[in-house]
């Protein structure tokens, strides 16, 4: 029986060159958490399901793989195991059980697959890549990570060139106040609130003004809270003013607004531009572990693709599995998605072929010539391909051309005996001969060349 071969649903399988551009962009986000200072660790694929699914349950737990192995399935027992499906479980527990050989704060960085089983829909995957952030300290944690943790964001996603982009703050114990001033007092309504106000952009104003009022809310307070949030102001000065005109309630301790203003002030500290920040009070975050600082972030050409980078500040990441109070502040980039987004509207980044240099091989005489060649190349940090069975040099350029290869060094006879190779440019059709010693820095300056442009 011949097996139909499908990529199974909810993954993203690509071809070498998109695949080249998907690790360059990782690689760029891992530099780029690395130079901030953030140390990267990695957690196993699976958990504990009792660990994985403590503060869980409805539907997150319908979405979990347990995994099973053919024994164990064989007894009859239950799973024990589950696939992790964020990364933050998987933090709480390693940051609870290292605790005593952590450096606090613990400044973590985290690029890794999770899977989820939901049903597979166009750019939604069961199995995805996370690229997070996160600050951890024991009891306390400065208002200052919150801007870091942005200020690296920012960072990073402009170095991934996929065009401008602005991160949207808020805080969680403003709105608390806000929604207290407009009449919704107890905290379950209030994080019910929130969860409708996150599908502001969504839903519309009246849906969400229609849900606020079902809350207790008065219509008038409702009406004077939604014109609060409606607006979005950017720069430190402007986000001050617009602070300073909220009710006094959000400015008294605890009402959010002076934690809001430390994390801006910090952030134009740190030299990020004003034009890549706005106060938005419109963003929610419906989770309700996230209990002040909170962020979006959004592609200014293409707004229509949503949050691609978001998080938020927490008082106590581990709860379920130390005494230690252990705050934290973080943010997370939904990679694959966001891979896929950009794939979808042409804005990939561009990127180095995933292999810079062929060698052909001519004829049986050469190979000794032709894999010193691929060596010498190798050994300068240039990835080479070399072709093991000699066959029509024209058939050896159309697959280089094919694989996205843009140089081919052909050495035949007349090359050996001068202790040369030719080496020829798909990209513009140059062809030129070149001693072996200057091999090296003559495409290393072509590949210089072509990035500059």
């Amino acid at each position: 029986m011949t097996v139909s071969p499908n990529t199974p649903p909810g993954v993203l399988e690509l071809l070498p060159a998109e695949q080249a551009v998907h690790d360059s962009m990782l690689a760029t986000v891992r530099a780029g958490y690395r130079r901030y200072g953030f140390v990267p660790i990695e957690t196993p694929v699976f958990e504990r399901t009792d660990v994985l699914l403590t503060k869980t349950g409805g539907e997150t737990e319908r979405q979990v793989y347990f995994v099973q192995s053919a024994g164990s399935l064989a007894q009859g027992d239950g799973p024990d195991l589950a696939l992790r499906f964020d990364l933050t479980v998987p933090l709480a527990r390693y940051v609870a059980e290292h605790e005593h050989e952590l450096v606090f704060p613990f400044r973590r960085s985290q690029v890794q697959r999770v899977y989820r089983g939901e049903r597979p829909q166009r750019g939604r995957y069961r199995e995805f890549y996370q690229c997070d952030i996160d600050i951890i300290d024991r009891d306390t944690l400065s208002l200052r990570h919150d801007a870091e943790v942005a200020a690296t964001m920012i960072s990073v996603l402009t170095e991934l060139e996929i065009g401008e982009i602005t991160v949207r703050l808020n805080n969680r114990r403003l709105m608390r106040s806000l929604l207290a001033y407009s009449g919704i007092a107890s905290p379950d309504d209030q994080s019910a609130a929130l969860r409708e106000i996150d599908k502001l952009d969504k839903a519309g104003r009246d849906k969400v003004s229609e849900s606020l009022v079902a809350l207790g809310a008065a219509r008038d307070g409702v009406d004077r809270l939604l014109d609060s949030i409606s607006g979005r102001v950017g720069g430190l000065g402007d986000i001050e003013d617009a602070l300073a005109e909220l009710p006094t309630a959000t400015r008294e301790e605890g009402g959010g607004a002076e934690e809001l203003t430390e994390v801006v002030r910090t952030m134009d500290a740190l030299g990020v531009p004003p034009e890549r920040y706005l106060l938005d009070l419109s963003v929610a975050r419906g989770l309700d572990y996230y209990t002040g600082t909170v962020y979006e972030t959004v592609l200014d050409s293409h707004p229509e693709l949503g949050s691609i980078c978001s998080g938020g500040r927490y008082d106590d990441l581990a709860g379920q599995y130390t005494s230690t109070r252990l705050p934290g502040v973080g943010m997370s980039i939904g990679f694959t998605r966001l891979f896929w987004q950009l794939r979808e509207a042409g804005l990939l980044p561009g990127s180095r072929p995933p292999i810079d240099v062929t060698v052909s091989l001519i004829d049986e005489a050469g190979l000794e010539y032709a894999l010193g060649i691929a060596g010498r190349l190798r050994a300068a940090g240039l990835s080479t391909e070399s072709h093991m069975v000699p066959t029509k040099l024209g058939r050896q350029l159309r697959n280089a051309d094919r694989a996205g290869i843009r140089f081919v060094v052909i050495a035949g006879e007349d090359e050996r005996s001068q202790t040369e190779a030719t080496v020829k440019d798909l990209t513009t059709g140059e062809q030129s001969l070149v001693d072996l010693d200057a091999l090296v820095d003559h495409i290393r300056s072509r590949i210089s060349r072509q990035e500059v442009r």
